[in-house]
């Protein structure tokens, strides 16, 4: 059975994860969502913003980075993933809605799902 939470729909400014609408970025945990994700610089993706990754690390994570890509991932955060094996899935934020859900309906428990919801 999958754990954590699918996500019903996504739009250019809003998700709906399990009947409720966000309209700010978000972290799909295994047991939550997070609906105050903030980055540091914005638009681009650095290791600290998400903390997780250092003290649980997951199998897989997915990122989606905007409607229209604009989020840009550093290239040490890059490095880090891979030394620490994650399976890193980085789409424009519809396709990366697609994975994640592909990904919970196979079961995989250790999955985490950040995602930008604008440009």
């Amino acid at each position: 059975m999958a754990s954590g939470s699918r996500i019903e729909d996504y739009g250019f400014g809003f998700i709906v994860i399990e009947g409720r609408r966000y309209t700010s970025d978000v972290i799909l945990y295994p047991d939550r969502v997070d609906d105050s994700w903030w980055r540091k610089q914005g638009h681009l993706l650095l290791w600290e913003d998400l903390p997780v990754l250092e003290e649980r690390p997951p199998d897989v994570l997915i990122v989606g980075t905007g409607r229209f890509g604009m989020m840009k991932i550093h290239p040490d955060f890059l490095n880090r993933i891979e030394e620490r094996q994650i399976h890193l899935i980085a789409e424009r934020t519809a396709r990366a809605v697609e994975a994640y859900n592909r990904y919970w309906k196979e079961g995989e428990r250790r999955l985490i799902g950040a995602f930008h919801l604008t440009c």
